[in-house]
């Protein structure tokens, strides 16, 4: 006799809400609101998600707390590995019981904020990322990924709205967030998500962004603790002017500010949240002596 067909990963889980509600009962799980935990169980969302990922057979794929395992299920299907890193030990062992006969899965127990690429990928292996973050830490996991040595092709994450939108925003509502994210990758929003998917609904629209990360960055890692000091301090003091919070959070005189600004065409009178990425860029370039890290 032959060896007996792989169980179809989709068919594993639950199919309604009801019965991801019973699951997550069975599992003693309530939904933590400082992990702003919210269960995602409608099928037609993973499928998109994946699909914007573009992800394929000869694709590894990293999903950052996978929860339940609906995103994993789809992931299998399209995958030709998936790595999964899940804090909850309760989760983890629901995926390991559900997924731990696929050779093509691998669970990973631990903080994805204390795990670098390095620890799960050799260098040179390419690899995508896929998750339904949670709200509390979806942020930092985005910075965290895209500032490993090893970092990802190409991110499709679910988020909420106000972390998309600042994801993907452009000057005049940029953070220091947005600068983070665009310095690293071209970022779009593909769909937004309602909170009647989730259970339980969270109280903001989520949505699903994709970060498409460049093959070759706007500055060499040597400049990049360099240009993250020069961000990190004009946006310090959003409210004010650029160069007062340039000035005094690197410990300029003012008129040194005001000329290294205007040298690269940049108005001392703008605020941070009005440059570019590009501009930034400028700044470092053109960054003077005295304020580079040590």
């Amino acid at each position: 006799m032959g060896e007996p067909a792989p169980r179809d990963p989709v068919g594993r889980l639950p199919s309604t809400r009801r019965e991801w509600s019973a699951l997550l009962a069975l599992l003693g799980v309530r939904p933590s609101k400082g992990l702003g935990q919210h269960f995602l169980y409608e099928r037609g969302i993973v499928q998109r998600l994946v699909r914007h990922a573009g992800i394929g057979p000869a694709d590894r794929v990293l999903e950052i707390g996978p929860g339940l395992g609906i995103l994993t299920s789809e992931l299998l299907l399209r995958a030709g590995e998936v790595t999964a890193i899940e804090l909850d030990r309760r989760l983890a062992a629901h995926l390991r019981e559900t997924f731990g006969d696929e050779p093509r899965f691998r669970l990973v127990e631990g903080n994805a904020l204390q795990t670098t690429t390095a620890d799960l990928f050799a260098d040179g292996d390419p690899f995508a990322v896929a998750a339904n973050l949670p709200y509390a830490v979806g942020a930092a996991v985005v910075r965290h990924l895209l500032e490993q040595p090893h970092r990802p092709t190409r991110l499709a994450v679910m988020l909420q709205m106000e972390v998309a939108q600042r994801l993907t925003a452009e000057p005049g509502a940029m953070s220091v967030l947005g600068v983070a994210a665009q310095f690293y990758a071209e970022a779009r929003i593909a769909f937004t998500v309602p909170p009647t998917v989730f259970i339980p609904p969270p109280a903001v629209e989520s949505a699903v962004a994709i970060l498409d990360v460049r093959p070759q960055l706007p500055l060499p890692e040597t400049e990049h603790a360099a240009f993250f000091r020069v961000v990190n301090a004009g946006f310090r003091q959003k409210r004010k002017q650029v160069a007062n919070s340039l000035a005094a959070e690197l410990v300029l005189p003012k008129e040194t500010v005001t000329a290294w600004l205007s040298g690269v065409g940049v108005d001392p009178m703008r605020r941070a949240q009005t440059l570019s990425v590009d501009e930034w860029v400028s700044l470092t370039r053109a960054l003077p002596f005295a304020a580079r890290p040590v």
